[in-house]
């Protein structure tokens, strides 16, 4: 099934509480939450306080991605703030394999991410772990960049790589979704949109509302 997870790294941080009410009033049942480093990307964003400060006001599935260096160090406290899926960079991850069973036996579902040069390969060995791969449609750091075409082949390899495993495992994509480029997606292979500035710049309800339309979301999985 199809499912929009707006990112609140677009949203208005003087008014996070009711930027996030809104999209919960469409319907939206999601939310991405990037967490960002400053070393694995040169951006930095927010942590665990204030993930777990918009815990306390909402029911909705927290879909944490970590842009951060060796984050198996983190697993457990991001836990405790309220995660409920935790994506990790391959990049980030000496141990991959370790890190994945970690975040499952915290009782997270956990994820992979890619970035736009690193090849499918490195799932290889790691697919049965995870429940998502999430395709990084741009080089991640900054909200509001282009999405980059040529990942649009890397996602219909990728849902190639799952079917023939026969493995449950959602795509999901981030980076440079709006209205043009959700059809693209969707058609690759695609299920769980992460959509920033598209969901967040201008009328919040009535942009989420369209895109789950445009997607045919049905509800969490």
């Amino acid at each position: 099934m199809n499912i929009l997870a707006p990112s609140i790294l677009s949203a208005d941080f003087n008014c996070l509480g009711e930027d996030i009410r809104k999209v919960e009033e469409a319907g939206v049942k999601w939310l991405h939450i990037d967490v960002m480093d400053g070393s694995f990307v040169p951006s930095i964003s927010y942590g665990m306080p204030v993930i777990a400060s918009i815990r306390k006001h909402t029911e909705l599935f927290f879909d944490v991605h970590l842009m951060v260096e060796e984050p198996g160090r983190y697993i457990q406290d991001f836990k405790n703030c309220g995660a409920d899926q935790l994506i990790v960079h391959a990049e980030a991850c000496k141990h991959l394999d370790s890190t994945l069973r970690l975040i499952k036996k915290a009782g997270m579902r956990a994820g992979v991410a890619l970035n736009p040069a690193t090849p499918l390969s490195v799932l290889e060995y790691v697919l049965p772990l995870v429940d998502m791969v999430l395709i990084m449609t741009v080089n991640p750091g900054f909200g509001g960049q282009t999405y980059i075409e040529t990942c649009t082949e890397k996602v219909r390899k990728l849902k190639k790589m799952v079917t023939e495993a026969g493995l449950d495992v959602d795509i999901q994509v981030d980076g440079g979704i709006n209205r043009q480029t959700l059809p693209t997606v969707l058609d690759a292979g695609a299920n769980i949109i992460v959509a920033g500035s598209s969901v967040f710049g201008g009328n919040i309800q009535e942009n989420a509302r369209e895109l789950m339309t445009m997607m045919g979301e049905s509800g969490i999985k």
